[in-house]
């Protein structure tokens, strides 16, 4: 049953007398404390942050001489008082509340400020389980949902970011705080337990292995405003989640503009892609235009990675997101300047590498400090409308599959090579997808077509423009392997690829017609091989 409204109306500015300040993140606090006693604003605080604030000569009041209770159970218990919660959730000008708050001496609070104890950074670090338990914090987010319900009368601030904000209006209202400004802060404040919330119950979700938890919640912290998304109608905002997962979210930026909504989706595209590769193996690049690639290849270099995989479609990677998986050295970063390109991220630059890029001020360089693990656990979410698709990550490796040989004819030790390349970019490109692979490096791609037939045509046709303008006399597919993110439903998608030269096939097996496609394969003297795994990407 709902709880009726009293109907009170909030005033417009509320002076701030007294604030109660318990906070972890300690960033700005002295100087935020300072300028409120300068005010004459009287400071509350609990443990850690009242030894800060009277060690730095400003006089503060524990908050066990307003509960007349100490801090006990190593702090777990402080706050969560009736004198602290009343001077929070007291309706000023309602008489039945001044008489409480009188009747029990309980004086009111004005400003909180709070930030919450660090379960995000403890989780990610990869502490014991207790450890995370005991960095979830209870008193602090309780304040801070009291505060902000109660805007009326109180001000909430949970970012230290706002301290700048607050200050300056208090100086323009002579010591007061206007409504409009704390029903801002409680929208934020909020947004903020909401988000620990979230990374508290999703933590458990991954920790217990509950695959399809009865609630979902994600949250987020704003990290960039963007001048619009993936249109310039829409607006857009990019939030980190705090998951410790090398990548666009976590990269150091040290050039470039800030990158767009569209320039973020690519980047995690191309990073995700290249991640596949392992740097201790090989070297491996990615070009991705749109999400899909545009060309990849592996090498002993990054210089002949690149090379090799601009070649496979030279048109499109204009103005595309570069990756690799090794740290980006000179001579990579003198082949891939001479092309438009809007990004280039990498574990690591080098000093030489971040000069030539420098050169080109629209280039933005992110480095990471590391790759994804493409076979660690997570989830994907997908907005449809009233609802949120929620499923595991794809963390299929073609390494860890049990691969059938299902043709007469075995794939030579170089077309298996190939396949399993082709296979790996194949988990990254559009559904329905193909990818023709040969010596390390596709040579066509076929993305995102309804017909799975249409994909292994225009992957060839690609194939063919990139050899007529590279002067080749014979088109790229000639001898390559190919590689299906599906089955094929029919022989007409495996005949196409035949047609174009490709002389092995990699695919998950499944259909109703295998039988079929394995007959076709046969006919044509080509190898194909079942995976087991399907990799589609809508």
């Amino acid at each position: 049953m709902a709880v009726p409204s009293k109907n009170i109306p909030a005033p417009d500015l509320v002076p701030v007398r007294r604030a109660l300040l318990s906070v972890s993140d300690k960033t700005g606090l002295l100087d935020f404390a300072s300028a409120l006693a300068a005010r004459g604003v009287e400071l509350v605080s609990t443990g850690g942050t009242a030894k800060a604030i009277a060690a730095a000569g400003i006089a503060v009041r524990d908050v066990s001489e307003l509960t007349g209770f100490p801090e006990i159970m190593d702090g777990r218990v402080k706050t969560l008082h009736p004198s602290v919660h009343g001077a929070l959730l007291g309706i000023r000008n309602d008489p039945g509340h001044q008489e409480a708050m009188h009747q029990h001496g309980i004086e009111p609070i004005d400003l909180v400020v709070v930030n919450l104890y660090p379960f995000e950074e403890v989780r990610s670090s990869g502490a014991d389980y207790a450890s995370v338990v005991e960095n979830i914090d209870i008193g602090g987010p309780a304040m801070v949902r009291a505060s902000a319900k109660n805007h009326a009368y109180v001000a909430v601030v949970t970012d230290p970011e706002d301290y700048a904000a607050v200050l300056n209006a208090l100086e323009v209202n002579i010591g007061s705080l206007s409504l409009e400004f704390r029903k801002k802060l409680a929208a934020k404040a909020f947004a903020r337990t909401a988000a620990y919330d979230a990374a508290i119950s999703n933590w458990f979700a991954e920790t217990l292995q509950v695959e399809e938890p009865a609630w979902r919640a994600f949250g987020g912290r704003l990290h960039t405003v963007m001048r619009y998304g993936e249109n310039p109608h829409q607006s857009a905002g990019f939030y980190v989640t705090g998951e410790n997962r090398p990548g666009v979210a976590t990269a150091r930026q040290l050039q470039g503009k800030v990158l767009s909504y569209n320039n973020i989706n690519d980047t995690d595209a191309a990073f995700e892609l290249v991640a596949e590769f392992d740097p201790a193996r090989t070297a491996a690049v990615a070009i991705i235009k749109h999400a899909n690639p545009c060309g990849v290849a592996e090498a002993a270099t990054l210089r002949d990675a690149y090379l090799a995989a601009l070649a496979c479609d030279p048109v499109s990677a204009f103005g595309g997101i570069v990756a690799v998986n090794r740290l980006l050295d000179a001579e990579a970063a003198q082949e891939i300047v001479k092309t438009f390109t809007e990004v280039i991220i990498a574990p690591d630059a080098s000093p030489e590498a971040v000069a030539l890029v420098a050169a080109k001020k629209n280039l933005r360089l992110l480095v990471t400090g590391g790759l994804p693990d493409p076979r660690a656990p997570g989830i994907a979410v997908k907005s449809v409308a009233g609802g949120l698709l929620v499923q595991s990550r794809d963390a299929a490796s073609v390494d860890g599959m049990d691969l059938k040989i299902v043709t007469k004819r075995a794939p030579t030790e170089r077309e298996l090579v190939d396949l399993k390349f082709a296979f790996r970019v194949a988990k990254h490109v559009k559904s329905n997808a193909i990818v023709y692979a040969r010596d390390g490096a596709t040579v066509g791609v076929g993305a995102g077509q309804m017909s799975r037939v249409d994909s292994s045509r225009i992957a060839a046709r690609k194939a063919e423009d990139a050899a007529a303008a590279a002067g080749a006399e014979i088109p790229f597919t000639k001898g390559s392997v190919v590689a299906s993110d599906a089955f094929f439903p029919f022989a007409d998608g495996l005949l196409a690829a035949v047609e174009a030269g490709a002389t092995a096939v990699i695919q998950p097996g499944g259909s109703m017609r295998d039988e079929e496609v394995i007959a076709a394969a046969d006919a044509s003297g080509i190898a194909m091989v079942f995976t087991g795994v399907r990799h589609f990407r809508h």
